[in-house]
């Protein structure tokens, strides 16, 4: 079996509560940032330091157990490749479902095998199931906190049993939406020189178009990874970028409260309605609308506002994710729910 990353194709104008992303946009600082650059920055190749130093300031950790990367995918692929190296017939990954695609697209790109763990009925995270598949082949395991599509946090407690469990491997903790649920494992990390933590400032920090990510970890374990990533792999737009976003914390905040704020409008709504949801602690919530989910898709999509159906997803039959960033873009995702669920799409699966 092959693993291809499925890209979204371009719905056009409208609503964008699919993919997560800051619609609202990022700090006006990096605008400037961007802006204030001359030729000769863009016609050399960028130095990392500073920004390297800013962002490790930023997640509290010494410079040299940050690497920048190319967005977070560039930090999956590096790890992919890194466990590619290891002396074993065919490294292994283990990825619990449902999952970010990139673990098993890299993981597949370089030659290693994916084991699954499938999710729970009620999609609580797996721990025993994924310790009983930890074995001598496994290279990788790769966890996200919190989880996507679920939105739901991995109990530090657990992390600690898989890390020592898998001490023979990497654990690779995706925290992309980790500013949203406001817990991040990077402080027990020291205890787990195996473990590696991505994160990315696509997401709370609206600078997906610039691709820029971060993999903390111990110097000696991020040395593989360095070794796969590609020189000047991270622009200057990027660099410059991220220091202007760090610095503007009110930026962020205002927009993790209009997030809060939203997932609270959310679940009220799907109560109203009679819909299950699971509470998150990410930019979006996971809503079982049923056998027309994919109905209630389309006809938002007929009036520009675009979610991500996730039927397809193990465990997630019969689902929708919908970003829930700025209150008033949620507020006119429900108004129209309000109309197309209770009428168009009705009745919807209860809870």
């Amino acid at each position: 079996m092959s693993f291809e990353y499925q890209r979204v194709p371009d719905l056009g104008a409208g609503l964008r509560l699919h993919l997560n992303e800051n619609v609202g946009g990022c700090s006006p600082a990096v605008l400037r940032a961007v802006r204030a650059l001359d030729e000769t920055s863009m016609a050399t190749y960028p130095t990392y330091e500073r920004a390297t130093g800013k962002c490790a300031e930023h997640l509290g950790v010494p410079p040299d157990e940050v690497l920048l990367t190319n967005g977070l995918d560039d930090g999956i692929m590096a790890a992919c490749v890194a466990a590619a190296r290891e002396r074993v017939t065919v490294p292994e990954s283990i990825v619990v479902e449902p999952a970010f695609d990139m673990y098993a697209a890299c993981t597949d790109a370089t030659g290693g095998r994916v084991a699954t763990i499938r999710p729970r009925p009620d999609l609580a995270f797996p721990i025993d199931e994924l310790l009983a598949a930890i074995g001598p082949a496994t290279r990788l395991v790769f966890l996200t906190s919190p989880n996507n599509p679920t939105g739901h946090l991995i109990d530090p407690e657990a992390i600690d049993r898989i890390a020592e469990a898998a001490r023979h491997a990497t654990v690779f903790l995706d925290e992309a939406y980790g500013d949203f649920g406001g817990t991040t494992f990077i402080g027990r990390r020291a205890d787990h020189p195996n473990v590696l933590v991505g994160r990315t400032f696509a997401k709370a920090y609206g600078l997906a178009a610039l691709r820029i990510g971060a993999v903390v970890g111990d110097p000696e374990r991020l040395a593989a990874l360095r070794r796969s990533v590609t020189p000047y792999s991270v622009n200057i737009c990027a660099m410059v970028g991220l220091e202007a976003a760090l610095r503007d914390r009110e930026h962020v905040e205002r927009y993790v409260s209009d997030v809060r704020r939203s997932r609270r409008l959310l679940y009220d709504a799907c109560t109203r309605w009679g819909v299950q949801y699971w509470e998150s602690a990410a930019n979006f919530v996971l809503v079982k609308i049923g056998a027309r989910a994919s109905e209630v898709v389309r006809a938002l999509a007929g009036r520009g506002i675009f979610i991500r159906d996730r039927s397809a997803e193990p465990g997630c039959d019969g689902c929708v994710r919908i970003t829930t960033g700025r209150v008033q873009d949620t507020e006119a995702c429900i108004a129209a729910l309000d109309d197309i669920i209770q009428t168009e799409a009705a009745p919807c699966a209860a809870p």
